[in-house]
């Protein structure tokens, strides 16, 4: 900013409150998910003034801004805010929910519109939930300027104690889900769930979709380690905040005034990162959502990456840690066993990882491994006493509340909550692409969750078109044991907005039969279902998918081990049937669901989960003749 030609900036930079002897120092964009909607980004207007402070201290400029923060369940005004559960009655509204995944995109565009416009030097990002940490990747991977994450942190489990004297450990948002659907369960119960399941502020306690996100951005190098597991509400975040700070104006000063391109984030942001991320992912039995956001993230970095080496990377990775809801462990649990870095470390003794991969803050992964693994003896006395980062159970919106460490770290790796290769908890790895005659381009399910004894599936299709219909199909029990229920027209297009089924897979284990049906939709799943769900059946029914020609009765086959999902249908059949399909509506909904200009706008873009659900770019370039 030196030179005649800036003093017009300069004048307004003045006016924004920087001081003359501040002109030179690299401009610091800080992207902020505030909002006051959901317990992941309510404390993150003091997280982004202490981001400021620190950025002011390390020697840069902080320039704070907010982006959308836009998140899946019942954070989202949809069916289960009118759902009675005094009168059992359902109306039906899930206008909410369709803004969820095409946030991610407006996400992302806010970040480049802000950085770019007003020509920020580096960028912090401070994501949480669902869709924020997704967007704002594929921003920062689109900008390509010195990057570091840090999310607001998981949330605590709660204690449940019924009015019985019941006591319920580790419970979070996935058991007032179930309890809700549960007949036996009475109204005072159900209240005593609902007032102790979120405890704090931060992302849902359970592994859903923020927490896997917010690790496997601590995975592919552009977090510091504990991004992803240390809670909200313990002090050791508030340290985390600080060190981020100081790391996005060091790396700006690398790569500004020394011309290191390493510290840029597709520099870091390898196909072997991504597959290194990805390889995590599957061992933690992450969300499925994740596949979804990794593949845009590759899209937007430009790396070759592809549901394909996802696919590969599965039959290869077991699970090793099984963390909540698919298991016994908490996200606490897994911080306690060396978080992320604890899971690389396992990972890279087995051979799964690339080892020719850098970070924001380690010039290679062995130096990274040396320093935070808590199995090496190497491992610093720091790293040691930040795993013992443990609940507080105090209950607050408040971050940074308290300062409780484990009396010990959890090092057991045959039984503890992160295994070694050699004893893995699910042997089939945490998630699995299918492919078959129902999802030609693949389809997604967490093994992780998935009871072994219906690994393999046979029965009859009940066919529903739409998230509100599969509620209804499951309280009023049309939906059977044995049956398969298929969602359809929830895909990117068709919803449009990709619907996450959060309240269908909740109901079914609610009503006592999670293990004896399938759920299977060209729509999303939560990060907290468990149970045979399948989604991201692509391509999506709306863009001429065979799980638009499923009729009902049809049999569903099912086998994982084999990774295939198919409907017992010859070729003939099926194309019997597109034909008549084709002769009538189309691939439409028969439903009444209410579609703003907005959605319209991002399903004429959107391609099916096969792609991450992104936008076309071949389409947007052809049709604005830029390309």
């Amino acid at each position: 900013m030196n030179g005649r030609m800036f003093a017009g900036a300069r004048a307004l930079y003045r006016a924004a409150g920087v001081d003359s002897k501040d002109f030179g120092k690299p401009i610091v964009a800080i992207a902020n998910s505030f909002d006051e909607f959901v317990p992941g980004h309510v404390h993150l207007n003091k997280v982004g003034r202490l981001v400021s402070e620190a950025v002011k201290k390390a020697g840069g400029i902080p320039r704070e801004f907010n982006t959308m923060a836009v998140d899946d369940g019942i954070a989202m005004g949809h069916i289960g805010m009118k759902y009675s559960l005094v009168t059992r009655d359902l109306i039906a509204d899930s206008t909410g929910m369709l803004y969820s995944l095409p946030s991610r995109e407006i996400i992302a565009d806010t970040v480049e519109y802000q950085v770019n416009a007003h020509c920020a030097d580096a960028l912090i990002c401070i994501s949480n939930c669902d869709k924020i940490t997704p967007g704002m990747l594929m921003a920062a991977l689109r900008l390509n300027i010195p990057t570091v994450f840090v999310s607001g942190g998981p949330m605590e489990a709660g204690t449940t104690v019924l009015p019985d004297g019941t006591v319920k450990e580790n419970t979070d948002l996935i058991d007032v889900m179930y309890a809700s659907a549960d007949d036996s369960m009475s109204d005072d119960d159900l209240l005593a769930f609902e007032r102790t399941v979120c405890p704090t502020c931060g992302s849902c306690a359970g592994m859903f979709t923020a927490n896997s996100m917010n690790c496997l951005t601590e995975a592919i190098g552009l977090a510091l380690p504990g991004n992803g597991t240390v809670l909200a509400s313990h002090g050791y975040r508030k340290q985390l905040f600080e060190r981020a700070a100081q790391q996005v104006v060091k790396i700006a000063n690398q790569y500004y005034q020394h011309d290191d391109e390493s510290v840029l984030p597709r520099s870091i942001a390898t196909k072997h990162a991504f597959e290194n991320a990805m390889t995590m992912d599957v061992a933690m039995g992450g969300s499925t959502n994740t596949v979804l956001h990794i593949l845009a993230m590759a899209q937007s970095a430009d790396v070759d990456f592809t549901l394909n080496d996802i696919e590969r990377i599965s039959h290869t990775v077991p699970c090793i840690c099984k963390a909540s809801p698919s298991g016994e462990w908490e996200i606490s649990d897994v911080h306690r066993a060396g978080g992320i870095t604890g899971i690389l470390g396992e990972l890279d003794r087995a051979g799964k990882l690339h080892r020719d991969v850098h970070s924001i803050d380690y010039p290679s992964l062995e130096a990274k491994l040396d320093e935070w693994d808590i199995m090496r003896d190497s491992c610093t006395e720091y790293a040691k006493d930040f795993y013992r980062a443990a609940p507080g159970h105090i209950v607050s919106p408040e971050p940074w509340t308290h300062e409780t460490k484990f009396d010990s770290l959890d090092t057991d790796r045959v039984n503890g909550a992160i295994h070694d290769i050699d004893h893995p908890a699910v042997t089939e790895g945490g998630l699995a692409v299918l492919r078959g005659n129902l999802a030609p381009d693949g389809a997604v399910v967490k093994t992780a969750g998935v009871p072994k004894e219906i690994w393999k599936f046979r029965g009859p299709a009940l066919v529903v078109e739409s998230q509100e219909q599969a509620v209804e199909v499951i309280l009023n029990d049309t939906l059977k044991p044995g049956q398969a229920l298929i969602i359809r027209y929830e895909g990117p297009k068709g919803g449009p907005g990709m619907q996450e089924m959060l309240y269908p897979t909740s109901f079914v284990k609610g009503k006592g039969i999670g293990k004896d049906v399938a759920l299977i939709t060209d729509g999303r799943y939560s990060g907290g279902s468990s149970g045979l769900s399948i989604g991201h059946v692509a391509p999506e029914a709306a863009s001429g998918g065979n799980i638009a020609l499923v009729e009902n009765g049809d049999i569903i086959t099912i086998d994982i081990p084999n990774r295939t999902i198919n409907v017992e249908l010859t070729d003939e059949e099926l194309a019997e049937r597109r034909a008549k399909l084709e002769a009538g509506d189309g691939y439409v909904a028969h439903r009444d669901r209410k579609v703003s200009q907005a959605l319209k706008a991002f399903a004429a873009f959107a391609r099916s989960a096969d792609k991450g659900a992104t936008r076309d770019p071949e389409l947007i370039d052809r049709l604005s003749g830029l390309a």
